[in-house]
């Protein structure tokens, strides 16, 4: 019957796209509601056959004669829908024949996931994409890159099942922002963890050592071992290696900040590129067993792409910062060419949460509204950027841990962009506060939108962003909110902290921030 039915839907959907491309040009309007029409037809018969295809499964007859009826579609632009259904984007013309084999291949697909019970991981959603609308009035159609089945099959694949057992991992910058979260997560499950921090004032130093404190006070100091010192110091990391002998890094330790970056490059150079060298190089000689580090979506700074994906070239960074982290990335792949070592860099896209480091714009846009202060915006509040939950960063660091990939660069961040001006209302909102703006014309080299590709980390890494940025707003305010007390409050500027370049100061109790 679901079948059937399906056939029906599908027949009637093709019969109503050739009527689409029959209209004059002149009944344009009407043509292009005929044609989402069919669309909405077609999506019937997709849903119908995927039912049926969970009833019967394995033993639904599938025939083709042809190789060109065995191909399955990839989704290649609908990942726009997501974000902006007002996108401009072309209609889709569909592989009529193929329906049941493409849903197969979905449901087979999807199925080998499901099937993991053996493991501790949550298992993917099924890959069951939605047709959208067009918004182009004078764009005809576009066809959908396909693939094989033996690529759909070796995706299937791609996600290998995670080391399990306990672990003695090496974080460096673990009393910064998401080095102490993925420390405490990796303590919470019964991982110990070593930290090499040099506790640089790039911001206030007292929320690093409150970040360290909690760590010891909720874990002990026998499973958090602290080493005070720089990753480029090759006699400390040398003795550091050789009493703690870790098999598993996690490198998150760098100098941040594309600005701060042009005014002293030589820092960045010394701490990023000089200072990942030395951690390959003595996990190399120490077999560490996988080797994970921070890169950055600043790589893609030179791109002119709103959609950044890893497969995108780029070897045009624009600022120190990002030239240093593209330069890691290829010192990387270096040492794994040469030494086989296992390694994933992830490139982070504007991590934000409770602990934040407060030179970012939620926590900055947090304090200041909270506190009557000015804020500053630039253009019309429609720019949009990907900004990702640190829960979910976590969660990302510590897949690609336990998964030693060869060699992998993952995007990871929530995958859909949120305007300046939903921004800003939904800090009002949970702050309770309205916001005292300054506007000010848009910046010069920005992009205006901007969001991550993160297929990849999802098909290789099982990872999915769950946390929308209304709710981390509102988690972060919440904290904030509890965190804050009643002490004495001291005026900041991370901006100035960071190597001098001063915007906009907030004014909040660090110390206070930090330890909750």
């Amino acid at each position: 019957m679901f079948i059937q039915r399906g056939t029906k839907l599908c027949k009637a959907s093709k019969k109503s796209l050739k009527s689409h491309k029959q209209f004059p040009s002149k009944e344009k309007k009407s043509s292009r509601r005929v044609h989402l029409c069919s669309h909405r037809m077609l999506l019937k018969a997709l849903r119908t056959y995927f039912v049926a295809l969970l009833l019967l499964g394995d033993s639904l007859p599938v025939t083709s004669k042809s190789g060109a009826e065995k191909s399955v579609m990839k989704r290649d632009i609908g990942h726009k829908a997501n974000f902006d259904h007002n996108f401009g984007a072309k209609p889709i013309q569909y592989p009529f024949k193929t329906t049941k084999l493409i849903l197969l291949n979905l449901y087979n697909a999807n199925k080998n996931m499901y099937e993991q019970t053996n493991t501790n991981e949550q298992p993917t959603d099924p890959v069951f994409f939605i047709p959208y609308e067009s918004s182009s009035e004078n764009e005809e159609s576009i066809e959908l890159e396909e693939t094989s089945n033996e690529d759909m099959s070796s995706q299937s694949r791609d996600l290998i099942a995670p080391h399990q057992g306990y672990k003695k991992v090496l974080v460096t910058g673990g009393a910064g922002f998401i080095g102490s979260h993925v420390a405490d997560f990796l303590l919470n499950r019964g991982d110990d963890v070593v930290i090499v921090d040099e506790m640089n004032d790039y911001y206030e130093v007292s929320m690093k050592e409150a970040n360290l404190k909690l760590l010891c006070a909720k874990y002990g100091s026998d499973r958090v071992k602290i080493y005070r010192g720089d990753i480029c110091n090759e006699d400390f990391m040398l003795s550091l290696f050789e009493n703690e002998r870790p098999e598993w890094i996690c490198h998150m330790a760098a100098r941040a900040g594309v600005r701060p970056s042009i005014q002293d490059p030589f820092v960045y150079i010394h701490s990023n590129i000089r200072g990942t060298t030395q951690l390959l190089e003595l996990s190399q000689r120490f077999k560490v067993k996988n080797f994970v580090f921070a890169s950055s979506s600043s790589v893609y700074g030179g791109s002119s792409s709103t959609y950044f994906s890893e497969d995108e070239n780029v070897d045009n960074p624009v600022s120190p910062y990002a030239a240093s982290k593209k330069a890691c990335e290829l010192l990387a792949y270096t040492y794994h060419h040469l030494y086989k070592l296992n390694i994933s860099a992830l490139r982070f896209f504007t991590v934000y949460g409770p602990r934040g480091r407060p030179d970012m714009a939620p926590f900055k846009f947090i304090d200041r509204v909270s506190r009557g202060l000015e804020i500053q915006k630039f253009g019309d509040g429609t720019s949009s950027r990907d900004y990702t939950y640190i829960d979910d960063i976590v969660d990302g660091v510590v897949r690609a841990i336990d998964r030693p990939h060869k060699y992998e660069v993952f995007n990871l961040g929530k995958g859909n962009g949120t305007s300046l001006n939903e921004f800003i209302e939904l800090v009002q909102k949970y702050t309770k506060k309205t916001a005292l703006i300054k506007q000010l014309p848009d910046q010069p080299g920005d992009v205006p939108y901007t969001c991550a590709d993160i297929r990849k980390a999802r098909r290789k890494l099982g990872y999915k962003a769950k946390v929308s940025f209304e709710e981390g707003i509102k988690r972060t305010v919440e904290w904030y909110s509890q965190a804050l007390g009643s002490g004495h409050i001291i005026e900041v500027c991370p901006e100035r902290q960071a190597n001098g370049l001063g915007r906009a100061p907030s004014t909040v109790n660090l110390e206070n921030l930090s330890a909750k």
